[in-house]
């Protein structure tokens, strides 16, 4: 039995979308641009680290490994480098030309979710994937172009605030599910031992 972990991902990734929400409405022109850098910092660790260790060692059934490490390690990249720039008071543009690459890579994952029957929910997680990479691929012409037009940064936030509620889907989906496929489950070392509990 394999161990899954994507909810994690998941998770933090709906975190993630939330918070980049929140900077497009309220924080791109906010002159005390590091007091944004924590958030970005916690969500794109986590992603990079554990998206990392899934592109390495492959510990997922087939496709899910790079659908899911790969990206994840894009995004945490991403959000990670954000951060850091906007601790240190820099530009993110780019940030955004980067971010307007690896949002194809996740458009062209949605399309491949949704052929291959991927996860329990192809729909949801295609659409998620799909928006997404629309949000990456928005991240180059909103620095340039949408920074002064508050319409369009409500937009793209409730857009973005769309994308977070798809994750929150399919990530709390796969709490509830992991808590019935993982209820047996226990280490090498305790094998043989009572259950917990009784």
């Amino acid at each position: 039995m394999f161990i899954d972990f994507l909810s994690l991902l998941l998770i933090n990734m709906m975190a993630g979308f939330v918070l980049l929400a929140w900077y497009v409405y309220a924080g791109l022109d906010d002159p005390d641009q590091p007091r944004w850098a924590p958030g970005f910092i916690v969500t794109g660790l986590i992603a990079f680290l554990f998206g990392g260790y899934i592109t390495l060692t492959w510990p997922l059934p087939g496709p899910y490994n790079s659908a899911f490490g790969e990206l994840s390690v894009l995004f945490g990249a991403l959000f990670l480098a954000a951060g850091i720039v906007m601790a240190r008071g820099g530009n993110l543009l780019t940030l955004g030309l980067y971010a307007f690459f690896a949002g194809w890579v996740a458009i062209l994952l949605s399309v491949r979710v949704l052929m291959l029957k991927l996860t329990s929910t192809p729909p949801v997680t295609a659409l998620g994937f799909f928006a997404s990479g629309f949000a990456g691929v928005l991240a180059l012409p909103g620095l340039l172009w949408f920074k002064q037009n508050r319409l369009l940064r409500t937009l793209v936030a409730i857009m973005l605030l769309l994308t977070a509620a798809l994750w929150a889907l399919v990530g709390y989906g796969a709490y509830w599910m992991h808590m019935t496929a993982f209820a047996h489950w226990m280490p090498a070392s305790m094998r043989g031992l009572p259950p917990m509990g009784k």
